[in-house]
C-alpha cells in the first residue's frame, strides 16, 4: 500500500545545479501547488548564497515553505523534518492546493516516502575519529575495518547498527515488525503509484552547470557570508560547517587553501556530492527518471513531467 503522503504529493529531486528550483516553480504554477523545501540546508537562515536558495521572485510567485527556519548553530534531525513536512502538506492540502516537494536531500525524499526509523542520536565524537582515521589510513582502510568488524560477530547475533554514526546497536527483534527489514533492501511502492520525479543530466552537461553555480556563488560573495556566519554570536552547528561550499571557505579563512584552491574544492566535492546524490535517487523504487539537457527550459521541462509521466487517473 501507498502511504497517504507518498500517494497523494508530488515530488521533484535531482542532484546539485539540476534546476531543481526553477522547474519546481513552473510545474507548481501548472498543478495549483505550494512547495515544501526537500532540503537539509536551506533550512538554516543566513545560510543563502551557498545553499543556492530559491529567489525572492521565485518565492513570491509561489508559496514556499520550510526556508529559513532554523539558525546556524541549530541542529535539525530528519524525524523533525519529516514532523514538519506532514504538517505543511496537511495545511496546504486544508487550503485545497497540491503539495509539491523539491529538494535534492535524499534522506528527506527517503524518509518522506517510506517514512523513518528512530534510532539513536548521531555520535558526533565518534565521527569525527572516524573521519580522521580515514584521512590517516584511507577510505579503504575504513571500509576494511567495518568489515572485519561484522565477520568477527557470532552467526546467530541479533544486533545490527542501526545508528550508522551513533555507534549505538539496537537489536533486531526489539524492533516491530515492519522495522526488520534493512533500510538498504526494503523497497517502496512502484514509479508508476508515485509522482516523484528525478531530473536527470548527462554527466557531462551537469558538471559544467556545477562550475558555473560554483563561480557565482564565489561573485555574489559567498566568502563574506561565511565570514558573517563565523562572526556571528553563536558558532554555527556542525552540520552547518559540513555542507558543500561553507567547509572549503571556513577553511579557506582559516589559511588552509588560498582562493583558486578552494574553488576547485568547491567545484570537485559538488560533482562527488551530485554523483552520491544520483545513485541514492535510483535506488528509490518509487522516483521516475526525467530526462533533460541544455536544449529544454524550466518551462519545457515541466511541461514534459505533466504530459508523459502524470499517473493516470491522476
Amino acid at each position: 500500500m501507498v502511504p497517504a503522503l507518498t500517494r497523494e504529493s508530488w515530488f521533484l529531486t535531482g542532484p546539485t545545479a539540476s534546476g531543481k528550483s526553477a522547474v519546481g516553480v513552473e510545474l507548481a504554477e501548472r498543478i495549483n501547488a505550494e512547495i515544501v523545501s526537500m532540503d537539509s540546508m536551506t533550512l538554516y537562515r543566513g545560510m543563502d548564497i551557498g545553499t543556492a536558495k530559491p529567489t525572492v521572485p521565485q518565492r513570491c510567485s509561489v508559496p514556499h515553505h520550510l526556508i529559513d527556519v532554523i539558525e546556524p548553530h541549530e541542529e535539525y534531525s530528519l524525524a523533525q523534518y519529516v514532523a514538519a513536512a506532514g504538517r505543511c502538506a496537511a495545511e496546504i492540502a486544508g487550503r485545497g492546493r497540491q503539495v509539491l516537494f523539491v529538494g535534492g536531500t535524499p534522506l528527506y525524499l527517503k524518509g518522506l516516502l517510506r517514512g523513518i526509523f528512530q534510532g539513536p542520536p548521531a555520535d558526533w565524537e565518534l565521527r569525527r575519529q572516524l573521519a580522521d582515521s580515514a584521512r590517516l589510513h584511507g577510505s579503504q582502510w575504513l571500509h576494511q575495518m567495518l568489515a572485519e568488524i561484522d565477520r568477527s560477530r557470532p552467526p546467530d547475533c541479533t544486533r545490527t547498527t542501526s545508528g550508522g554514526s551513533s555507534g549505538r546497536s539496537r537489536s533486531i527483534k526489539d524492533r516491530p515488525s515492519d522495522q526488520r527489514v534493512p533500510t538498504a533492501v526494503r523497497r517502496g511502492p512502484a514509479a508508476a503509484e508515485c509522482r516523484a520525479f528525478v531530473l536527470d543530466w548527462p554527466k557531462a552537461e551537469l558538471h559544467v552547470r556545477i562550475e558555473r553555480r560554483v563561480h557565482e556563488m564565489f561573485a555574489a560573495g559567498l566568502i563574506d557570508e561565511v565570514r558573517g556566519l563565523l562572526e556571528g554570536p553563536r558558532s554555527m552547528s556542525k552540520t552547518a560547517q559540513q555542507a558543500v561550499g561553507y567547509r572549503e571557505v571556513i577553511e579557506h579563512l582559516a589559511g588552509h587553501w588560498n582562493l583558486a584552491e578552494t574553488v576547485e574544492l568547491v567545484e570537485r566535492h559538488s560533482r562527488q556530492l551530485a554523483k552520491r546524490q544520483s545513485t541514492w535517487f535510483r535506488s528509490l523504487s518509487e522516483c521516475r527518471s526525467v530526462p533533460v539537457s541544455d536544449g529544454l527550459g524550466p518551462v519545457e521541462v515541466a511541461e514534459r513531467i505533466l504530459e508523459e509521466y502524470r499517473p493516470t487517473g491522476n
